[in-house]
C-alpha cells in the first residue's frame, strides 16, 4: 500500500468542508482530479471513505475513523523540517554524559540546569562511573562525554580531546568534635596525622590519590591509610562514622553530613581539577552543543 500525503491532505479537506467543489477551492485545484485523487486513496484502502449524494458528502465509518488519525499524520508530517533543523543544529537529540561522583557536588548540577534550561528538548542520559570506567566508554563510543579527573593515559589522549571545568583546593573532613579542630577556620595536617586517612584507591583515581599522599609528604609526614573507598558519599560517611579523617576537593563540603566538619588546611595543597572529555570524531551537534556552553562558561 502507497499512500501519500497529498491524498490525505485532500481527504481531510473534504472530509472538513463535506463538499467536493468547497474542497476544491480550498485546495487551490479543480474538482476532477480532487475526486479522482480521494477514489485512489479509497481503492488503496479497500473501502469507501464517503457517502455521496448529488447534494451532499458525508463520512462512512472508515472514513470517520481515518480522519483524526490523517490530521495527526500531517501534523507531524509538518513539524519534520523543524525536527530536522533542531536536530542538524544541537537544540534536540540524546546526549550521554558519565560523571565522576566528585562533579555531583561541583559543576555538574547548575551545568545541567543551564543546558536544559536552553535545549529543553535535549534528552539526558547520566551515568555515575570512575575515570577508568569512563575512558573505556569514551574509546568505545558507549558515551559521548565524561566529567572526570584528569590526567588521561597515553592511548585515551590519542583519542580523546579533554577541557579543564572545574580546579578547586582539597579541604579536611574530620569527625566532628576532634581535637584541635574546634574554634579553627584552617588547621595543619600535622595535628591530624595521627588519624587514619580514607582515600581513593590509586588505580582508580591515580592522580588524586597521589595528590593527597603528596600533601602529607610535603608536610612531611607519612599518612596510614585506614580505608579505601571509591565513591565520595562513602569517604565522607566513614570520617562520619569515625574512621578516620579525608581530603576531599572543596565543593564537596556541599556535602553536610551529621559527625562531619570541613576545615580549610594551612599546608599547600595541589589543586584538584575536574574536566570533560570526549571523543575527538564525535560529530554529534548535542555534544558540540554542550561544549559550546561550556567554553563560554570558562
Amino acid at each position: 500500500m502507497n499512500i501519500e500525503l497529498r491524498q490525505l491532505r485532500y481527504f481531510v479537506a473534504v472530509a472538513e468542508e463535506r463538499h467536493f467543489g468547497r474542497a476544491a477551492a480550498r485546495l487551490h485545484m479543480t474538482q476532477p482530479p480532487l475526486s479522482q485523487t480521494i477514489q485512489s486513496l479509497e481503492a488503496a484502502l479497500g473501502t469507501p471513505l464517503f457517502e455521496r449524494t448529488k447534494r451532499s458528502v458525508s463520512l462512512t465509518p472508515a472514513g470517520a475513523a481515518l480522519l483524526p488519525e490523517a490530521r495527526r499524520i500531517l501534523q507531524q508530517a509538518a513539524a519534520l523540517p523543524d525536527l530536522a533543523r533542531r536536530a542538524a543544529s544541537g537544540e534536540s537529540g540524546l546526549l550521554s554524559l558519565s560523571f565522576v561522583s566528585t562533579a555531583d557536588y561541583s559543576v555538574l548540577p547548575p551545568l545541567l540546569r543551564e543546558f536544559r534550561e536552553r535545549y529543553p528538548q535535549v534528552q539526558i542520559d547520566l551515568r555515575e562511573a570512575t575515570t577508568d570506567v569512563q575512558l573505556e566508554d569514551l574509546m568505545q563510543g558507549r558515551i559521548d562525554a565524561g566529567l572526570l579527573i584528569p590526567p588521561l593515559h597515553d592511548k585515551a589522549r590519542a583519542e580523546l580531546d579533554y577541557m579543564t571545568v572545574l580546579s578547586e583546593p582539597l579541604v579536611l573532613a574530620a569527625p566532628q568534635g576532634l581535637k584541635g579542630l574546634r574554634g579553627k577556620n584552617s588547621v595543619a595536617l600535622k595535628s591530624v596525622a595521627e588519624m587514619p586517612l580514607i582515600i581513593f584507591p590509586r588505580r582508580i583515581a591515580p592522580a588524586f590519590h597521589d595528590a593527597i599522599v603528596g600533601c602529607f609528604r610535603d608536610a612531611g609526614l607519612t599518612p596510614r591509610i585506614g580505608q579505601e573507598a571509591i565513591q565520595m558519599q562513602t569517604i565522607v560517611g566513614l570520617v562520619s562514622a569515625g574512621m578516620g579523617i579525608a581530603l576531599v576537593p572543596q565543593s564537596v563540603s556541599n556535602l553536610q553530613r551529621p559527625g562531619v566538619e570541613y576545615r580549610a588546611l594551612s599546608d599547600r595543597t595541589a589543586l584538584f581539577e575536574t574536566g570533560l572529555a570526549w571523543r575527538r570524531d564525535n560529530a554529534s551537534p548535542v555534544l558540540h552543543t554542550f561544549l559550546e556552553l561550556l567554553r563560554k562558561k570558562r
